[in-house]
Protein backbone atom coordinates (compact mmCIF):
# COMPACT_ATOMS: atom_id res chain seq x y z
CA UNK A 1 0.00 0.00 0.00
CA UNK A 2 2.58 2.58 0.79
CA UNK A 3 4.77 1.85 -2.16
CA UNK A 4 2.07 2.56 -4.14
CA UNK A 5 0.99 5.39 -2.80
CA UNK A 6 3.37 7.77 -4.41
CA UNK A 7 2.71 6.81 -7.44
CA UNK A 8 -1.32 7.80 -7.25
CA UNK A 9 -0.30 10.61 -5.65
CA UNK A 10 2.17 11.83 -8.30
CA UNK A 11 -0.43 10.92 -11.27
CA UNK A 12 -3.42 13.13 -9.17
CA UNK A 13 -1.00 16.00 -9.19
CA UNK A 14 -0.05 15.43 -12.72
CA UNK A 15 -3.44 15.63 -14.04
CA UNK A 16 -4.69 18.14 -11.83
CA UNK A 17 -1.68 20.15 -13.95
CA UNK A 18 -2.66 19.08 -17.06
CA UNK A 19 -6.49 20.39 -16.47
CA UNK A 20 -4.78 23.74 -15.34
CA UNK A 21 -3.16 23.30 -18.66
CA UNK A 22 -5.92 23.03 -20.78
CA UNK A 23 -7.87 25.22 -18.58
CA UNK A 24 -5.51 28.22 -17.89
CA UNK A 25 -2.72 28.30 -20.66
CA UNK A 26 -4.60 26.46 -23.54
CA UNK A 27 -3.27 25.76 -26.78
CA UNK A 28 -4.08 27.52 -29.95
CA UNK A 29 -2.87 27.29 -33.78
CA UNK A 30 -2.30 29.52 -36.88
CA UNK A 31 -1.68 28.06 -40.31
CA UNK A 32 1.19 30.13 -41.81
CA UNK A 33 1.33 29.20 -45.85
CA UNK A 34 0.28 25.57 -44.99
CA UNK A 35 2.70 25.05 -42.30
CA UNK A 36 0.75 24.83 -38.77
CA UNK A 37 2.47 26.84 -35.85
CA UNK A 38 0.72 26.14 -31.99
CA UNK A 39 1.03 28.18 -29.33
CA UNK A 40 -0.26 28.50 -25.46
CA UNK A 41 -1.13 32.07 -24.02
CA UNK A 42 -2.84 33.55 -21.43
CA UNK A 43 -3.34 37.08 -19.67
CA UNK A 44 -4.21 40.52 -21.92
CA UNK A 45 -2.62 43.21 -22.73
CA UNK A 46 -5.50 45.22 -23.48
CA UNK A 47 -4.90 47.91 -21.26
CA UNK A 48 -1.61 47.23 -20.46
CA UNK A 49 -0.11 46.84 -23.74
CA UNK A 50 2.77 44.88 -22.43
CA UNK A 51 3.44 41.33 -23.72
CA UNK A 52 6.27 38.22 -23.28
CA UNK A 53 7.11 36.25 -25.77
CA UNK A 54 7.85 32.83 -24.50
CA UNK A 55 10.67 30.43 -26.27
CA UNK A 56 11.30 27.20 -25.13
CA UNK A 57 14.48 24.37 -24.85
CA UNK A 58 15.55 21.96 -27.02
CA UNK A 59 13.99 19.22 -24.70
CA UNK A 60 10.60 21.41 -23.42
CA UNK A 61 7.44 22.80 -25.21
CA UNK A 62 5.18 25.79 -24.75
CA UNK A 63 3.48 23.60 -21.98
CA UNK A 64 6.46 23.88 -19.63
CA UNK A 65 6.46 27.66 -19.24
CA UNK A 66 2.50 26.85 -17.46
CA UNK A 67 4.00 28.01 -13.86
CA UNK A 68 5.74 31.07 -15.12
CA UNK A 69 3.11 32.15 -17.40
CA UNK A 70 0.58 32.23 -14.53
CA UNK A 71 2.50 33.65 -11.85
CA UNK A 72 3.13 37.08 -14.41
CA UNK A 73 0.33 39.80 -14.43
CA UNK A 74 -2.88 39.16 -15.37
CA UNK A 75 -2.33 42.50 -17.28
CA UNK A 76 0.31 40.99 -19.92
CA UNK A 77 -0.38 39.22 -22.68
CA UNK A 78 2.14 36.05 -22.45
CA UNK A 79 2.32 34.02 -25.69
CA UNK A 80 4.69 30.29 -25.54
CA UNK A 81 5.31 29.27 -28.88
CA UNK A 82 5.68 25.45 -29.84
CA UNK A 83 8.83 25.81 -32.18
CA UNK A 84 8.24 23.61 -35.50
CA UNK A 85 8.31 20.15 -34.66
CA UNK A 86 7.09 20.30 -31.24
CA UNK A 87 3.62 20.19 -30.03
CA UNK A 88 1.51 20.56 -32.78
CA UNK A 89 3.68 22.44 -34.90
CA UNK A 90 5.01 21.63 -37.95
CA UNK A 91 8.47 20.69 -38.53
CA UNK A 92 10.32 23.04 -40.98
CA UNK A 93 11.34 21.42 -44.27
CA UNK A 94 14.94 20.82 -44.15
CA UNK A 95 16.37 18.06 -42.36
CA UNK A 96 19.19 20.28 -41.10
CA UNK A 97 18.00 23.56 -40.37
CA UNK A 98 19.27 26.62 -39.08
CA UNK A 99 18.63 29.09 -36.28
CA UNK A 100 17.45 31.58 -38.88
CA UNK A 101 14.71 29.31 -40.51
CA UNK A 102 13.66 28.69 -36.86
CA UNK A 103 13.46 32.66 -36.48
CA UNK A 104 11.73 32.77 -39.58
CA UNK A 105 8.99 30.95 -38.60
CA UNK A 106 8.26 32.69 -35.28
CA UNK A 107 8.46 36.58 -37.19
CA UNK A 108 5.84 34.52 -39.40
CA UNK A 109 3.75 33.87 -35.89
CA UNK A 110 4.34 37.58 -34.67
CA UNK A 111 3.15 38.84 -37.77
CA UNK A 112 0.10 36.82 -37.96
CA UNK A 113 -0.94 37.14 -33.84
CA UNK A 114 -0.23 41.20 -34.37
CA UNK A 115 2.89 41.34 -31.60
CA UNK A 116 4.15 44.66 -31.87
CA UNK A 117 5.75 45.94 -28.79
CA UNK A 118 7.35 42.61 -26.51
CA UNK A 119 9.65 41.08 -24.09
CA UNK A 120 11.37 38.16 -26.29
CA UNK A 121 12.44 35.63 -24.10
CA UNK A 122 14.85 32.11 -25.27
CA UNK A 123 15.48 29.57 -22.55
CA UNK A 124 18.30 27.46 -23.91
CA UNK A 125 18.17 26.54 -27.57
CA UNK A 126 15.42 29.38 -27.51
CA UNK A 127 18.60 31.37 -26.58
CA UNK A 128 20.09 30.82 -30.05
CA UNK A 129 16.61 31.17 -31.64
CA UNK A 130 15.83 34.65 -30.27
CA UNK A 131 19.30 35.90 -31.06
CA UNK A 132 18.67 35.05 -34.29
CA UNK A 133 15.85 36.62 -34.41
CA UNK A 134 16.97 39.63 -33.92
CA UNK A 135 20.38 39.32 -35.90
CA UNK A 136 17.85 39.17 -38.82
CA UNK A 137 15.99 42.52 -37.85
CA UNK A 138 13.01 41.12 -37.36
CA UNK A 139 12.64 42.62 -33.99
CA UNK A 140 12.69 45.75 -34.92
CA UNK A 141 9.51 48.00 -33.95
CA UNK A 142 8.46 45.10 -32.34
CA UNK A 143 11.01 43.34 -29.18
CA UNK A 144 11.92 45.75 -26.84
CA UNK A 145 14.09 43.42 -24.72
CA UNK A 146 15.74 40.27 -25.74
CA UNK A 147 16.77 37.81 -22.56
CA UNK A 148 18.82 34.71 -22.16
CA UNK A 149 17.82 32.52 -19.92
CA UNK A 150 20.63 29.40 -19.34
CA UNK A 151 21.60 30.15 -22.97
CA UNK A 152 22.75 27.46 -25.14
CA UNK A 153 25.61 28.46 -27.24
CA UNK A 154 25.86 25.94 -29.71
CA UNK A 155 28.40 24.01 -31.75
CA UNK A 156 28.83 25.63 -34.74
CA UNK A 157 32.14 27.05 -34.44
CA UNK A 158 35.27 25.76 -36.15
CA UNK A 159 36.90 24.64 -32.42
CA UNK A 160 33.50 23.33 -31.33
CA UNK A 161 32.22 21.65 -34.69
CA UNK A 162 33.63 17.86 -33.73
CA UNK A 163 32.43 18.18 -30.62
CA UNK A 164 28.64 18.87 -32.60
CA UNK A 165 28.82 16.01 -34.27
CA UNK A 166 29.48 13.60 -32.18
CA UNK A 167 26.90 15.23 -30.18
CA UNK A 168 24.20 14.89 -32.91
CA UNK A 169 25.49 10.88 -32.46
CA UNK A 170 25.08 10.57 -28.41
CA UNK A 171 21.63 12.31 -28.82
CA UNK A 172 20.29 10.11 -32.16
CA UNK A 173 21.47 7.34 -30.24
CA UNK A 174 19.78 7.90 -26.83
CA UNK A 175 16.72 8.82 -28.66
CA UNK A 176 16.93 5.08 -30.39
CA UNK A 177 17.59 3.42 -27.64
CA UNK A 178 16.19 4.73 -24.72
CA UNK A 179 13.29 6.07 -26.49
CA UNK A 180 11.18 9.12 -25.21
CA UNK A 181 10.29 6.96 -22.22
CA UNK A 182 13.68 6.50 -21.18
CA UNK A 183 15.22 9.86 -22.00
CA UNK A 184 12.52 11.52 -19.78
CA UNK A 185 12.97 9.43 -16.43
CA UNK A 186 16.96 10.97 -17.07
CA UNK A 187 16.03 14.48 -18.43
CA UNK A 188 15.54 16.18 -14.41
CA UNK A 189 18.89 15.00 -13.51
CA UNK A 190 20.29 17.19 -15.69
CA UNK A 191 17.27 19.50 -15.84
CA UNK A 192 16.80 20.50 -12.42
CA UNK A 193 19.23 20.77 -9.06
CA UNK A 194 19.30 18.07 -6.49
CA UNK A 195 16.72 20.45 -3.98
CA UNK A 196 14.19 20.09 -7.47
CA UNK A 197 10.32 19.33 -5.96
CA UNK A 198 9.03 15.96 -7.10
CA UNK A 199 6.28 18.61 -9.29
CA UNK A 200 8.68 20.12 -11.02
CA UNK A 201 10.84 16.31 -11.87
CA UNK A 202 7.71 15.42 -12.53
CA UNK A 203 7.00 18.38 -15.17
CA UNK A 204 10.08 18.41 -16.87
CA UNK A 205 9.78 14.47 -17.23
CA UNK A 206 6.03 14.91 -19.05
CA UNK A 207 7.49 17.53 -21.06
CA UNK A 208 10.47 15.38 -22.49
CA UNK A 209 7.67 12.34 -23.08
CA UNK A 210 5.68 14.73 -24.92
CA UNK A 211 8.90 15.45 -27.71
CA UNK A 212 7.91 14.65 -30.90
CA UNK A 213 11.36 12.20 -32.17
CA UNK A 214 11.59 14.16 -35.76
CA UNK A 215 11.31 17.51 -34.13
CA UNK A 216 13.90 17.00 -32.01
CA UNK A 217 15.79 15.82 -33.86
CA UNK A 218 16.12 18.94 -36.03
CA UNK A 219 16.89 20.67 -33.33
CA UNK A 220 19.41 18.83 -32.35
CA UNK A 221 20.97 19.56 -35.82
CA UNK A 222 20.15 23.35 -35.46
CA UNK A 223 21.99 23.20 -31.92
CA UNK A 224 24.91 21.13 -33.19
CA UNK A 225 25.82 23.20 -36.25
CA UNK A 226 25.05 27.06 -35.26
CA UNK A 227 26.56 29.52 -32.72
CA UNK A 228 25.03 31.87 -30.72
CA UNK A 229 28.08 34.33 -30.62
CA UNK A 230 27.35 34.89 -34.19
CA UNK A 231 24.11 36.29 -33.99
CA UNK A 232 24.67 38.25 -30.73
CA UNK A 233 27.85 39.69 -32.75
CA UNK A 234 25.25 40.84 -35.75
CA UNK A 235 23.05 42.45 -33.03
CA UNK A 236 26.09 44.53 -31.61
CA UNK A 237 27.59 45.80 -34.94
CA UNK A 238 23.93 46.55 -35.67
CA UNK A 239 23.39 48.48 -32.01
CA UNK A 240 26.62 50.49 -33.20
CA UNK A 241 25.99 51.52 -36.69
CA UNK A 242 22.85 52.35 -36.14
CA UNK A 243 21.55 55.82 -35.27
CA UNK A 244 18.17 54.60 -34.31
CA UNK A 245 18.48 52.39 -31.26
CA UNK A 246 17.97 48.46 -31.74
CA UNK A 247 17.51 45.80 -29.74
CA UNK A 248 20.39 44.58 -28.03
CA UNK A 249 20.09 41.49 -25.12
CA UNK A 250 19.18 42.85 -21.87
CA UNK A 251 20.97 40.45 -19.50
CA UNK A 252 21.71 37.13 -19.51
CA UNK A 253 20.70 34.37 -16.32
CA UNK A 254 21.38 31.44 -15.24
CA UNK A 255 20.66 28.81 -12.71
CA UNK A 256 23.17 28.14 -9.94
CA UNK A 257 23.31 24.88 -10.00
CA UNK A 258 22.94 24.39 -13.97
CA UNK A 259 25.25 21.63 -15.03
CA UNK A 260 23.80 21.75 -18.45
CA UNK A 261 24.76 25.57 -19.72
CA UNK A 262 26.89 26.36 -16.58
CA UNK A 263 27.03 30.09 -14.80
CA UNK A 264 30.40 30.10 -16.14
CA UNK A 265 29.84 29.80 -19.63
CA UNK A 266 26.79 31.89 -19.16
CA UNK A 267 28.82 34.50 -17.41
CA UNK A 268 31.59 34.38 -20.16
CA UNK A 269 28.80 35.18 -22.70
CA UNK A 270 27.38 37.96 -20.99
CA UNK A 271 30.69 39.32 -20.46
CA UNK A 272 31.54 38.57 -23.87
CA UNK A 273 29.16 41.15 -24.72
CA UNK A 274 28.95 43.33 -22.27
CA UNK A 275 25.90 42.36 -20.76
CA UNK A 276 24.21 42.09 -17.21
CA UNK A 277 24.74 38.54 -15.95
CA UNK A 278 22.70 37.07 -12.60
CA UNK A 279 22.16 34.16 -11.69
CA UNK A 280 18.77 32.18 -10.27
CA UNK A 281 19.16 31.06 -7.21
CA UNK A 282 17.81 27.02 -6.25
CA UNK A 283 17.26 26.29 -9.91
CA UNK A 284 19.28 23.86 -12.07
CA UNK A 285 19.22 23.89 -16.41
CA UNK A 286 15.23 24.54 -16.59
CA UNK A 287 15.28 27.38 -14.06
CA UNK A 288 11.79 28.61 -14.71
CA UNK A 289 10.02 24.79 -14.11
CA UNK A 290 11.90 24.79 -10.37
CA UNK A 291 11.61 28.32 -9.95
CA UNK A 292 9.00 30.21 -11.18
CA UNK A 293 7.84 32.63 -9.16
CA UNK A 294 11.63 34.07 -9.50
CA UNK A 295 11.80 34.17 -13.07
CA UNK A 296 8.44 35.43 -13.55
CA UNK A 297 9.56 38.44 -10.81
CA UNK A 298 12.74 39.06 -12.65
CA UNK A 299 10.31 39.01 -16.17
CA UNK A 300 7.88 41.73 -14.27
CA UNK A 301 10.92 43.77 -13.45
CA UNK A 302 12.27 44.26 -17.30
CA UNK A 303 8.50 44.60 -18.04
CA UNK A 304 8.44 47.50 -15.49
CA UNK A 305 11.29 49.10 -16.67
CA UNK A 306 10.21 49.39 -20.08
CA UNK A 307 7.34 51.01 -18.82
Amino acid sequence: MNMTAPVTTATAEMQETLALLDAQFPESSIDIDGSIVSYRSCGSAVESGRCVVLLHGIGSSAASWLQCALALPKDVRVIAWNAPGYGNSTPLPMTHPAAADYALRLQQLLQALEVSDCLLVGHSLGAIMGSAYMAAGYGRGRVRQLLLLSPAQGYGSEDKRQRGQEMVRQRFDALTTLGLTGMAQKSPERMLSAQAADAARAWVSWNTQSLQPAGYMQAVQMLCNDDIHQHLAVIAGQSALSTVPITMAAAVYCGDADIVTSPQDSRTLAESFQLPFQLIDGAGHACYIEQPEAVAAMLRRHLYQLS
